[in-house]
């Protein structure tokens, strides 16, 4: 019964916001060209990310995801285009703070707070966070086409069903905008899928011990490291 409390809470609030937000005058920081030349706006993003919030029944998921949609809304908005952590972590040595700086320290402490306040022991507050963070990162990863962030969340976080409800609220908040997502009239973003991630990583670590919590942290962070090298591959294409 809470499972389908939290999908539905999640998914009307998604919907509600992406509709009022449509019906605001067209801003072209939240509108993008797509792969197909196509026209889209980015209003999915945000409203995922307060659907996602609001259906996931715990303070510090929720936390987990409006801190990463917060972040991703500020690189989706000032963002530029360095890809790979080596590139943005160089800029900040060099005393330039890009948007992919702020994602990557607000959304890791973001999860490292969470983390610590879902779990109990030191080893465990710590995996949490690399979860919660490292899902977020996987999510963004992954949406390069229309659709695929939202249909990698909603197979990520079925099995988590089993485990509770709050994995039941970022594929509330998807299913509520994937249609106007394949249907290419909108995107997630970096705001959409960083906080959907986090919804799915917050589910994962809530109902986790700590082989679970180890097992999934070592595959993000190894899922982590190949997206690094293939964004350090495109950004050196002669390398």
């Amino acid at each position: 019964m809470r499972r389908a409390v939290s999908f539905a809470v999640a998914a009307g609030a998604t919907r509600a916001v992406y509709e009022g937000l449509r019906g605001l005058p067209r801003d072209a920081r939240w509108t993008r060209t797509n792969h197909a030349g196509r026209e889209a706006d980015l209003y999915a993003g945000p409203a995922v990310a307060l659907g996602a919030a609001a259906g996931s029944g715990s303070a510090p998921v929720a936390f987990a995801v409006l801190a990463a949609g917060a972040c991703g809304a500020y690189d989706d908005v000032r963002g530029d285009h360095r890809r790979g952590f080596r590139a943005h972590l160089a800029a900040l040595r060099d005393g330039e703070v890009t948007s992919g700086a702020v994602k990557l320290l607000g959304i890791g402490a973001a999860s490292l707070v969470a983390g610590a306040l879902l779990k109990e022991r030191p080893v465990d507050k710590v995996l949490a966070g690399i979860v919660v963070a490292g899902s977020a990162h996987l999510v963004n990863l992954v949406d390069v086409r229309p659709g695929r962030a939202g249909l990698a969340v909603l197979a990520l976080a079925a099995p988590g069903l089993l485990r509770g409800s709050p994995a039941a609220a970022p594929m509330g908040a998807v299913a509520a905008v994937l249609a106007d997502d394949l249907g290419e009239s909108t995107m997630l973003g970096d705001t959409g899928a960083h906080a959907l991630g986090a919804a799915v990583g917050g589910a994962v670590a809530a109902g986790s011990g700590r082989l679970g919590l180890a097992a999934h942290a070592a595959a993000l962070v190894a899922a982590a490291v190949r997206g690094e090298r293939a964004a350090s591959s495109r950004a050196h294409p002669c390398e």
